[in-house]
């Protein structure tokens, strides 16, 4: 079993020193839990495995994963880039103290303003079609500025469908065949493209694709340095790199992977001739993913045609199980341990019948008032989440050898409203 949890002396669950069931007594359900030293831990793997093999190398955190300002904040001190897609994401990486040259933008279809927001942020441009260099060409102090292009390497990997972004069906990057062109094309309009992205999708544990798409983007690499002249300063692979969700799922070796990845890499370096660029990658969920948990209250046990578990929680709070069909592990917070005894459907609040965290889930007894975990939620479940039947959105903490912090106050329900304006003609 892959699913890696600590107890204390009272059997409960315990995140980052601190006792799971105080949690969620004190600070209420649902709740979102995040282990600051998993998300650095995390980070710090990934980057000791990559670098050991290729020095020049830079991760830039795929912040949709996670932008809570503390998490930001804790990957920009262990020296990590920010891969942004779009310019909320910029404006809180700015904030959080990335520089804008540690700032990556790759959007896809964006309008013009956001463009000119990421050209006066300073940041690095990833462009995602010809349309968008045509557009960014005609902006205020474009001229000169480095860029680099997105390119669908036709390979696509990923947990579900909607995952996968590389391959004929995907929205994303320019055409492989066009990417020479679109490198001239940028030259002759007077920009300087310095780099070379894609990103094929995530939730990728078995390594062949990832290895298949780096083949596929340094054969495109090496055309455009040799037919348009591009001298690269950085190649970037994007992310993917997943965490296993399912007791039986394997764990990515992250060693082997880097050593595989970079292998592969140099190989492709020397056969076109390119000099020696920064080597970028764009994990997210692998360094934030495990690091999470949603704690939430048992409110309801309903024998109906099956037996539901109903919580405090909806697909408002993780959207993951309901989106993807994605499975994610569920504890009872004050007995971790226990062994099945019943299978279930774990259910939410939200007056959507696909709103189950779990269905026929193998679980121990469970009564009214207890808290469970929802485990490997701290990628894809805040920053998805929404207030869909008028519910206010949980608080979140963050935890660290025994001491918490609110890093996001939770949600009153005057907080729904607070954007809202009543026009005075309602009132005659």
């Amino acid at each position: 079993m892959n699913l890696q949890f600590n107890t204390n002396e009272k059997g409960n669950l315990e995140i980052g020193g601190v006792d799971a069931l105080e949690l969620a007594q004190e600070y209420g359900t649902p709740l979102y839990v995040l282990d600051e030293m998993r998300i650095r831990d995390n980070y710090q793997r990934v980057e000791q495995a990559f670098s050991s093999e290729y020095s020049d190398f830079k991760i830039f955190y795929a912040a949709k994963a996670n932008t809570n300002l503390a998490v930001m904040r804790i990957l920009e001190q262990e020296g990590s880039g920010i891969d942004a897609v779009s310019p909320g994401e910029i404006y809180t990486a700015l904030l959080a103290g990335f520089e804008p040259e540690r700032i990556l933008f790759t959007g896809n279809n964006v309008t013009s303003e956001e463009l000119q927001f990421a050209l006066d942020s300073g940041v690095r441009i990833n462009l995602d079609s010809v349309s968008m260099l045509e557009r960014l060409a005609g902006l205020d102090n474009a001229e000169g500025t480095k860029i680099s292009f997105r390119v669908n390497p036709m390979v696509g990997a990923g947990h579900h469908d909607h995952c996968i972004t590389g391959g004929e069906l995907s929205k994303f990057g320019v055409m492989e065949q066009e990417a020479v062109d679109v490198y001239k094309k940028a030259k002759s309009l007077g920009f300087e493209p310095v780099g070379i992205h894609t990103h094929i999708g995530s939730g990728i544990l078995d390594p062949e694709p990832f290895k298949l798409a780096v083949k596929v983007l340094m054969d495109i690499a090496g055309r455009v340095h040799q037919e348009a002249g591009v001298e690269f300063e950085f190649i970037d692979f994007g992310g993917g790199l997943g965490i296993p969700y399912t007791p039986e799922e394997p764990v990515l070796n992250i060693k082997q992977f880097a050593s595989e990845i970079v292998a592969l890499y140099k190989d492709k370096l020397s056969e076109y001739g390119i000099d020696s660029p920064t080597m970028c990658i764009e994990p997210g969920r692998y360094i934030v993913g495990d690091a999470g948990y949603l704690l939430t209250r048992v409110n309801t046990v309903k024998q109906s045609y099956r037996k539901f578990i109903g919580v405090d929680a909806g697909f408002n709070t993780l959207l993951r199980p309901t989106m993807y069909d994605s499975y994610h592990h569920i504890l009872v917070v004050d007995k971790p341990t226990a062994q099945p005894s019943q299978n279930v459907d774990v259910a939410g609040n939200i007056c959507e019948s696909g709103d189950l965290f779990a269905r026929n889930r193998p679980l121990p007894n469970i009564i009214e008032g207890d808290v469970l975990s929802i485990m490997n939620a701290g990628a894809y479940s805040f920053s998805m989440s929404s207030q869909y039947n008028s519910r206010p959105l949980p608080a979140e903490v963050i935890v660290q050898e025994g001491k918490v912090d609110v890093i996001r106050e939770r949600e009153t329900y005057a907080d729904l409203l607070s954007k809202q304006n009543l026009p005075l003609r309602f009132f005659k």
